[in-house]
Order: structure tokens, then C-alpha cells, then sequence
């Protein structure tokens, strides 16, 4: 390289590395507008190649709670661990004879840990049992969750909101994410109300009164009570002015909700159940009739970033174990995610870890950390499916309503939890250069971070 090259890229470097002393003037005036201190935040803006210094570095040292930037780490790991064309299997066990339409003992289902066995899947699955010539099953259908560890867990321990479908746990077997979905339809001087999936022996109205009311607060309005597993009263009225909508709900006993859904799918698509519905294991040596595949890594991880779901993350987590010790445990995948960061991010200083999804209080990593874990995740042969997971800003996931000027410019996990947001991904500059961005902020006014990430994305972008 010619000596004048080589003076001007030290120069350049020089340059570069003077402006990475703080935060850009117009970031620290957003947030100070939300009322949010520089000391509670920490950011980082660095080539996503690692070939130059950070254009930002403001307290990339400190730990923080990451919330759901955490699934990035989960994310990265399993697409090189697992590989993007993975798939999980559930396998269907028939443990005695068919003759005339009846299955002469019991249906077994394994799970395997698939994170997108929703309604209109098992729907699939079940009539892919029907095309085996089964219409009554004249014993139980048991259900099989040995491939993960069994825990207790309590939805409402996290925040006391049972009943939110953020707080569903994981499970071998998990159907339709523990939950449940009630939709109204305003017809005829009334609402009428759907349940999916259908639910064996859970009662709901079929219809609520039409109120006259605005469109406010109309899950309040209904009157809800879901003390009872079994019967879903609503006691008030729907708001005509809302037109048709739909409340997701975390079923209120999780460990029962796989058995009454696969009970009701079965019901709805014709089949009759002798038996019952039950936990237990497959019998040592029967062979599956068949295995029911899932969505690929690759299209799960692109459900699981953009919307940031935290179940996914925690059965894409726990599989991280499954595959490599037999068995889903949390300390399990722990270790493995805590070996592959060594090996492939950074051979000390590790993260803490905790269930994959970011639903934590522990979980700790800095904005280096997470700089570090994008830019080998750049460098990685399967960087297209990660990026295209990530949010890009006010299109899609949980970044579509950003508006301005970031529009289109980024890629980015985003997370937030009571006194944590923040988010962290890649901008897309206009020189051609790509970036890595992190930004979060732990404080009781976190939220207040929003804008000013929007205003650090522009400022990125922004590097001719």
C-alpha cells in the first residue's frame, strides 16, 4: 500500500476512534426529553466488519438486564448449532390394531419439543391420523413430554400476569403456546364469541350483549372471570364500535390445556375418544406410525425475533440440550450456549444466561458482549437468516411502528420488561457500510429509550 494510503487510513482511524467518546448530541437531547439519564443507558455503534473503531461506545462495559435481546444469543447459537433446515418431530405411536375405522388401544403422541404446533397444525396432524383409517380410538390418547425436563412452573411468578401469553411455560408437547384465543364478532343486535382452539369440556357463552360505548377499554366491559378452568364466564357487553376483535389468553390451567385441546381437535374433525386423555410414555420397542415434522429452524427463528415470542425461544432453547444430552434441561443448554459462546464470540468473559427468552431478572450481558455476538454473527455463513429475522424498523415485528426518517434502515431485536428496553441489531448506512447497534436502558423510565434509538438508527445511517 502506498505510504500516503497508509498515512490517511491511520488519520482515518484516528478520526474515527476520537469520535467514539460519547453518545451523538442529538441522542443525549432525546434523552433527556424522556427524562432519562445518560448514566442509565448503554450504547454501542461499531462496524459490523470489526475492521474499524466504535463510532459509539458509552458504557459498553456495564452488564444489564438484556429482556428479550437476549433471544439473539439463543437465535445465533441454534442456527450454527443446529443448523437453518432443522426440524423437530412429533411422533404418533399406535398401540394396537386397526379394524373398521377403530384403533383397538391407545394413540400415543411424543413431543419433541416443536415451538409451532398451533391449532391449525394439530388440526393437520389429527386428520393425518384419520388418514390411517382411524375414526374412534377405543383406548386414551397419552400424551408423551419426557424429551424435556419436567418443572414446576407458576405464569405468575415473573409478574403476577398468569394469564398473559408472554408468561406461558415450555413444554415436549406445547400446543398452540399454552393459549388461547377468544374472538367477537358484533351480528344481530349481539357479539357472538369463538373459541380456538376448541377446548374439551371448557364452557364459554356463545353470545355477549351489544353495548353502545366507545371502543376503550373493552376486555374491562366484558366482565371477565376465569377462575375456573372449565367455564369462561363474561358477564358484561362488547362494544359495538369495536367491529371484530380477538383476545389472546393464556389458558388458566397450563398443564391440562395440551389434553383438552387435542381432546376438542379430535372432537371437531369427527373422531370419538373411548378413553381419556392422559400423561404418560411411550412403550419401550413400539415403533411411531409416523412423525409430524415442524416449520424449519430457519422459519421459526424468523416467528420467534420478530415477535419477539418467548415460549419459541425457550423450546428452541431447551433443544439446544435435547439434541446434544437426550434430555431439554435449563442448565443443560446453559452449558452448551456458555461452551459455544467460548468457541465462537469471545474465550472469556461470558454472558449470564438464563431461560433463553430474555423473561428474566437475571440475565445479565454489556453492550460489548452483544457488539461482539452481532459482528460474529456477520461474519457467519448464515448471517441472511439471522438478519432476516430481525425487526426492520416501521415494516414489521415489533419495530413496525417506528416512524421518520429510521424507517427501513435497520434490522433490531428489540426487548422490554418493567425498568428495561433497549434494542440491538444492524443499520444499514448510506455509504454501504453496515453496523452493528446496541442501546439499552435499566431504569423505571426505560421506555423513554424509544426515541432515542430511533434518533441513534438515523444518526447511523447517516456516515457518508
Amino acid at each position: 500500500m502506498p505510504l500516503s494510503r497508509c498515512v490517511a487510513l491511520l488519520l482515518l482511524l484516528a478520526a474515527l476512534a476520537a469520535r467514539a467518546q460519547g453518545l451523538p448530541p442529538e441522542v443525549e437531547a432525546a434523552l433527556a426529553r424522556g427524562g432519562l439519564p445518560a448514566e442509565a443507558v448503554t450504547v454501542l455503534v461499531a462496524d459490523a466488519e470489526g475492521a474499524l473503531p466504535p463510532r459509539v461506545s458509552h458504557r459498553t462495559d456495564v452488564a444489564v438486564n438484556p429482556a428479550s435481546i437476549a433471544k439473539l444469543a439463543t437465535t445465533v447459537a441454534a442456527l450454527e448449532l443446529l443448523g437453518p433446515a432443522f426440524t423437530w418431530r412429533t411422533g404418533v405411536y399406535l398401540d394396537g390394531p386397526v379394524r373398521d375405522g377403530t384403533l383397538h388401544g391407545d394413540l400415543y403422541l411424543k413431543g419433541g419439543g416443536d415451538p409451532k404446533l398451533v391449532a391449525e397444525r394439530l388440526w393437520l396432524l389429527l386428520r393425518r391420523v384419520q388418514g390411517l383409517g382411524i375414526r374412534f380410538i377405543a383406548g386414551d390418547i397419552v400424551l408423551d413430554r419426557g424429551a424435556f425436563e419436567a418443572a414446576a412452573a407458576d405464569p405468575a411468578a415473573f409478574d403476577g400476569e398468569p394469564l398473559r401469553p408472554y408468561n406461558a411455560a415450555p413444554d415436549a408437547l406445547l400446543v398452540n403456546f399454552r393459549s388461547l384465543v377468544l374472538t367477537f364478532t358484533p351480528q344481530a343486535g349481539q357479539a357472538r364469541v369463538h373459541l380456538e382452539p376448541p377446548l374439551a369440556g371448557v364452557r364459554i357463552p356463545s353470545t355477549v350483549p351489544l353495548s353502545r360505548v366507545a371502543c376503550g377499554d373493552w376486555r374491562g366491559g366484558l366482565k371477565p372471570d376465569f377462575s375456573e378452568p372449565a367455564r369462561i364466564r363474561l358477564a358484561g357487553a362488547y362494544p359495538a364500535a369495536c367491529g371484530e376483535r380477538a383476545w389472546p389468553l393464556a389458558y388458566a390451567d397450563p398443564a391440562a390445556f395440551a389434553g383438552r385441546a387435542i381432546a376438542g381437535t379430535w372432537h371437531e374433525i369427527g373422531g370419538r375418544l373411548g378413553g381419556r386423555v392422559r400423561d404418560g410414555s411411550v412403550p419401550a420397542g413400539l415403533a411411531p406410525a409416523f412423525e409430524w415434522h415442524s416449520p424449519s429452524l430457519a422459519e421459526i427463528v424468523r416467528d420467534l425475533n420478530k415477535y419477539s415470542n418467548n415460549v419459541m425461544a425457550q423450546q428452541v432453547f431447551l433443544t439446544l440440550s435435547l439434541q446434544q444430552q437426550g434430555t431439554g434441561t435449563l442448565e443443560g443448554s446453559r452449558e452448551i450456549l456458555r461452551r459455544w459462546w467460548r468457541d465462537r464470540v469471545a474465550t472469556s468473559d461470558v454472558p449470564t444466561f438464563g431461560n433463553g427468552s430474555g423473561l428474566s431478572r437475571e440475565e445479565r450481558i454489556s453492550a460489548r458482549q452483544l457488539g461482539a455476538l452481532l459482528q460474529a454473527a456477520w461474519r457467519s455463513p448464515l448471517m441472511p437468516e439471522l438478519l432476516s429475522s430481525l425487526p426492520l424498523a416501521g415494516v414489521d415485528g415489533t419495530m413496525r411502528r417506528v416512524r421518520g426518517d429510521a424507517v427501513g434502515l435497520a434490522h433490531l431485536k428489540t426487548g422490554s420488561l418493567r425498568d428495561v428496553a433497549g434494542a440491538a441489531g444492524f443499520v444499514h448506512g448510506a455509504s454501504g457500510r453496515r453496523y452493528v447497534l446496541v442501546a439499552i436502558a435499566n431504569h423505571p423510565q426505560a421506555a423513554a429509550i424509544r426515541p432515542a434509538i430511533e434518533t441513534l438508527v438515523e444518526w447511523t445511517a447517516r456516515d457518508r
